[in-house]
């Protein structure tokens, strides 16, 4: 099938995107970058934008830079700009290795990380990022700019405390302290489909200890998450086997899986059990 008719609107700088998605977004305006989601629903006739914002012409915003202790992500930067680590530490570690699961090669070359936040899909692997490490989404409009914390941003399933007349400009990830440690891992049926359970956990190595445990699962319930029950058990225990399936066990007690005509909930149940436990033994690694 084809989209419907649309009008495009180029945009060349950040104040020029936000002036006119506040004039067209009230007329189902929409902003696009990657279009890996909005494309392929509009060629399906599930979306019909009347304008399109598009902002791949704003140099800023497809910068990846550190700053004040976070990596900030400009609203144009490519899914493919993580293959290598985009900074020196455990955090440039963790994303290179979450983004070989994101789809397939060519989708990494187009789709955004900004773009895959704003989407927010429980199976998508930025959110999970996001939820578990405790990113901040930078948000503007004509009225101004808003900060949006992790906890706050996600409202279910694509649904976000975006405005319809708020573009996400960036978002700013907290950079892991040295010594820490980070595991990500995904089970899809197969390479390049949408994961029925991931985990992403992190602690901070103290002489052999973990501090300040995080545990994230997706795919799993309506939104990305962090469990604190499970996170709970980490602290000041040895990085073992035990604890790891300790932590494992209490994320399975706490989810409330999705199910569907494929999956039961009480499938998911056991898989994200087994996707955190994997996702600790590759962090000890």
């Amino acid at each position: 099938m084809k989209a419907g008719s649309f009008e495009w609107h180029p945009a060349r700088s950040a104040d020029e995107a936000v002036a006119l998605l506040a004039e067209y977004a009230p007329q189902d305006g929409r902003v696009i970058a990657g279009g890996q989601s909005l494309v392929p629903s509009m060629a399906l006739r599930l979306a019909f934008p009347a304008h399109l914002i598009d902002i791949n012409g704003v140099e800023e915003f497809s910068r990846v830079r550190v700053e004040a202790g976070e990596l900030v992500v400009g609203a144009c930067v490519r899914h493919a700009a993580f293959h290598q680590p985009v900074e020196p530490g455990p955090l440039g570690r963790l994303l290179s290795r979450v983004v070989h699961d994101i789809a397939h090669w060519p989708i990494r070359q187009r789709g955004t990380f900004c773009g895959s936040l704003a989407n927010a899909d429980p199976a998508s692997e930025w959110c999970l990022v996001a939820a578990t490490l405790g990113a901040r989404m930078v948000a503007r409009s004509v009225r101004g700019t808003r900060v949006i914390e992790a906890a706050d941003w996600f409202h279910g399933i694509m649904t976000t405390a975006l405005a319809d007349d708020e573009l996400l400009a960036e978002v700013r990830i907290p950079l892991l302290p040295t010594g820490s440690r980070a595991g990500f891992y995904e089970f899809s049926r197969r390479a390049g489909d949408y994961a029925l359970a991931m985990a992403l956990v992190a602690w901070r190595d103290d002489g052999g200890r973990m501090r300040e445990g995080r545990i994230g699962t997706g795919s799993i319930e309506v939104q990305p998450r962090r469990i604190a029950t499970a996170e709970a058990l980490l602290d000041g225990r040895p990085a073992s086997a035990e604890a790891f399936a300790e932590a494992a066990a209490a994320v399975s007690a706490a989810v409330d899986p999705l199910e569907d005509f494929h999956t039961s909930a009480g499938y998911r149940r056991d898989l994200i059990g087994t996707a955190v436990r994997r996702a600790f033994e590759q962090a000890g690694d």
